[in-house]
């Protein structure tokens, strides 16, 4: 996925350059993609955040780190004390509630869910050449079961039953996975077994479906679901079923013949856990917790730094943060703490902000929006842009530039009006006296030397660049890490022909957005804000 961008115009000392990191505290939150409970406590698994604990019901997180070479976390199995993390990079194993971490295997393969039965070990894959793995000695070695050809989304057992939900349906394993028999052709996101019955979430707004007969036949059972609602995950509880879904969570308490809303409506809900009568959702903006049932959800959100940041802007003493899928936040206080500004954003992805005077540009998925008012509202202001995707803003002299997916747009009336100069992919965009320069997802940074009229290449840098800055004659990039360590800050010195890595701590080397606040060096990566004093 495509990274972003803003530009501003400071002197950077080498000082600044060359200090260490530290990461700041917040904005909150981050893509939750798995939740799992092990006794008193929660496990939180983070895309590119890694793994975050907490014991104390969600009042407040911690990274639980150490060990795991891989941040983006897919699926978490416990099996007594054993802690098993299926990421894009492999498995990993931590025996001590995630205070440390070891592989254990099938790394180079995108690990999407774990399952324990007795004593074997379940992986489901995708991109591999066989799609479900098995392990009867805690991953010390691993057997590739007879599956092939099919992206793997959810693993569940029912008595000596192996099931498997894929992109292409759901798969039927009776001998541990050695052979395989297909019972429906419908993507599935989730799977879980109920008693007798198993329950499938599908993707494409199919509902969930029910099989009483080991797959034999299914049944919708979406009374009370939205029409052409996506379920994203399934859970039990006893005899309650849980449907964490793209409008919100819902429970059954009748085996799906009939479905009541638990809230959360305005969230794509991604993963469900159960403590006692605690209901956890993850989401795009990290973790909410109901205490009755789902009649109210409040944010727990203390300490899980993993928000996606993907730009920062500041005017006076406020700090702004344009993040991957939670919108707007400021900081008045050097990022000891944040708080979401985005009335009138009805799009949370803001990979763009800049600030013209008292007005503040938010760069969106759905366009460009201003705020007049230090971010309290927003009004789009989209005329003459033909790309939704907006990700990057600069200014020189009278004119206001605007990087997009379809390239880049000028306007001279503080955004009432754009009109289009060329190039495609724009995610950077940077003015450095006379030169306009430009950084595009293919890697290239792109010069004009007249407002946009005209461009030459001045360097592939062979990996994304998401974001460009200007020191005097120094100009530095951010850039995207893949492979993993060949991403993060460099300097050139000589107009782009030449860049040096100054990457000194930089522990995410997946650099969003660059930018310097009086003394201070901020950089807005993959899994949050570092600072360089």
């Amino acid at each position: 996925m495509r990274r972003l961008i803003i530009v501003f115009l400071f002197m950077l000392s080498p000082y600044l350059i060359t200090a260490q990191w530290v990461k700041t505290n917040g904005p909150y939150g981050g893509t939750v993609n798995c939740l799992i409970t092990n006794g008193a406590n929660i496990f939180a698994g983070i895309q590119r955040g890694g793994v975050f604990l907490s014991t104390n019901n969600g009042s407040s997180w911690s990274a639980v780190n150490n060990g795991l070479t891989n941040l983006y976390i897919n699926s978490l199995a416990v099996s007594g004390t054993n802690l098993y993390a299926g990421t894009n990079n492999g498995v990993f194993l931590s025996s001590n509630n995630g205070t440390s971490w070891s592989s254990i295997g099938l790394m180079n393969k995108m690990i999407t869910s774990i399952i324990v039965s007795g004593t074997n070990l379940f992986v489901g894959t995708f991109y591999s050449d066989y799609a479900v793995f098995s392990s009867t000695n805690n991953g010390t070695s691993w057997t590739p079961l007879g599956l092939t050809s099919e992206n793997v989304s959810s693993l569940a057992v029912s008595g000596t039953n192996l099931f498997a939900g894929t992109s292409g349906g759901v798969f039927l394993s009776t001998n541990n996975g050695t052979s395989w028999t297909q019972t429906n052709g419908v993507q599935i996101n989730s799977l879980v077994v109920l008693g007798t019955n198993l329950f499938a979430a599908t993707w494409s707004g199919g509902g969930v479906l029910l099989s009483t007969n080991n797959g034999t036949s299914w049944t919708s059972v979406n009374n009370g679901l939205i029409y052409k609602q996506e379920i994203n995950t399934l859970i039990r509880s006893g005899t309650k079923l849980f449907a964490g879904t793209d409008k919100g969570t819902f429970l059954s308490i009748n085996n799906g013949t009939s479905w009541t809303s638990l809230g959360l409506t305005n969230q794509n809900v991604w993963s469900l856990s159960i403590l006692g009568t605690n209901i956890f959702a993850g989401y795009g903006e990290g973790i909410s917790l109901s205490t009755n049932n789902g009649t109210n959800w409040s944010a727990i959100n203390n300490g899980l730094t993993s928000q996606e940041v993907w730009t920062l802007t500041f005017s006076g003493t406020n700090i702004f943060a344009g993040t991957g899928v939670g919108g707007v936040f400021l900081s008045t206080n050097n990022g000891s703490n944040w708080t979401s500004v985005n009335e009138g954003l009805t799009n949370r992805w803001v990979p763009a902000l800049f600030f013209l005077g008292k007005n503040i540009f938010a760069g969106t998925g759905g366009g460009v929006f201003l705020s007049t008012n230090n971010g309290v509202s927003w009004i789009s202001v989209n005329n003459g842009l033909t790309n939704d995707v907006a990700r990057t803003f600069i200014v020189s002299g009278t004119n206001l530039f605007a990087g997009t997916d379809g390239g880049v747009f000028l306007s001279t009336n503080n955004g009432a009006s754009w009109t289009a100069t060329g190039l495609v992919g724009i995610n950077a965009l940077a003015v450095s006296g006379t030169n306009l320069f430009a950084g595009a997802t293919g890697g290239q940074i792109f010069l004009s030397t007249n407002n946009g009229t005209s461009w030459t290449t001045v360097v592939d840098m062979s990996n994304n660049v998401l974001c460009l800055a200007v020191s005097g004659t120094n100009l530095y990039a951010g850039t995207g890490d893949y492979p993993v360590g060949s991403g993060g800050v460099f300097l050139s010195t000589n107009n782009g022909s030449n860049w040096t890595g100054v990457n000194n701590g930089l522990t995410n080397r997946g650099v969003n957005t660059l930018v310097v606040f009086g003394s201070n060096l901020l950089a807005g990566t993959y899994g949050g804000v570092f600072l360089s004093k």
